[in-house]
């Protein structure tokens, strides 16, 4: 080899090493979480749990909750839980069990020492309001007041608040963590990304274009499982004008995503989870799991929905 060849071998091996060991942090951080995952859907349950249902208040409407907390001397970490679009607290059945998908959640944490509030956003389930009055912002709006309510609340850390969110819920969990600062752990679930192209496969997008221009005026759509919604045109058009991974860039703290790659509403996946990831400054992971949209609760594998929540208690542990 000549004199003028070893340096750009030189070269090439030191950039080849540095590569590599930009690699290797990612992937053993991975490996670490995978590792944790696995302890934690191995764990005993340490605490019983008792639930109560709870008023929030938000500019004068009730936001009804319920709270899971484990028995046992505290303060405990506590996860705000948001459900999807057209959703509930008691956000859909985990077949072949009696739990819901949050609900299973909630007992499946506060076993482990970590309590939940999961909340009815204002228009759904037993809160206050019409759900043709559902907006992005409104949704947002009331977690942001529930982390008042939990900043106050005895017996959970208000240093510790993590929020996971579900689909929209997702969206609304990334744009409450990058304005509030109180949020110490987020972890979104197949969350929505792109709200044009995601709703625009959802409702369709011809529907949606329309019904952004039209003001106060109510749409009626028949949704792809069977059953109409109505919503008015501020929610169609605020899925142009919030962006939830514009809003993620904005909170610094850990982020884990965990996607179905088989899902089909919020999709290409994993890209629609990495985006996030792309966007924010910190602590991160994907986790890409054989599940669809909603983990497979509908199709009873209840695996799935546990492969996420053993994957979120150990990232909430970890960070």
């Amino acid at each position: 080899m000549s004199d003028k060849a070893r340096p750009r071998h030189a070269l090439l091996y030191l950039t080849l090493l540095l590569t590599l060991s930009l690699l290797a942090g990612p992937l053993a951080a991975q490996d670490s979480l995978a590792d944790a995952a696995a302890a934690a859907a191995g764990s005993m349950a340490e605490h019983s749990v008792s639930e109560s249902d709870v008023n929030i208040d938000n500019m004068g409407h009730t936001i009804v909750g319920t709270l899971a907390l484990p028995d046992g001397e505290g303060p405990f970490p506590v996860a705000l839980l948001l459900h999807g679009f057209t959703g509930t607290r008691h956000e859909l059945p985990v077949l072949g069990t009696e739990d819901t998908m949050f609900s299973r959640a909630a007992h499946w944490l506060g076993e482990r020492g970590v309590a939940s509030l999961r909340i009815d956003f204002r228009g759904s389930g037993e809160s206050d309001g019409a759900w043709e009055d559902t907006t992005f912002s409104g949704q947002i709006s009331d977690a942001i007041a529930t982390l008042d309510y939990l900043e106050m609340l005895e017996g959970v850390d208000s240093g510790s608040i993590s929020i996971i969110g579900l689909s929209q819920g997702g969206l609304v969990a990334a744009a409450t963590a990058g304005r509030d600062g109180r949020v110490s752990n987020v972890v979104l679930w197949s969350a929505v990304a792109s709200p044009p192209v995601s709703y625009g496969i959802l409702l369709g997008h011809d529907t949606v274009l329309a019904a952004a221009t039209s003001g106060d005026e109510v749409t009626t759509i028949m949704l792809p499982w069977g059953v109409e919604t109505s919503l008015r045109g501020h929610f169609f058009e605020e899925i142009y004008l919030v962006d939830p991974v514009a809003e993620i860039a904005g909170y610094g703290g850990p982020l884990l995503v965990i996607v179905g790659e088989r899902d089909t509403t919020v999709t290409p996946m994993p890209q629609a989870g990495q985006v996030y990831l792309d966007y924010h400054e910190g602590a991160e992971a994907l986790v890409v799991l054989d599940g669809d949209h909603v983990f497979d609760v509908l199709s009873e594998r209840p695996e799935v929905i546990d492969e996420a929540l053993a994957y979120s208690l150990a990232w909430l542990q970890g960070n």
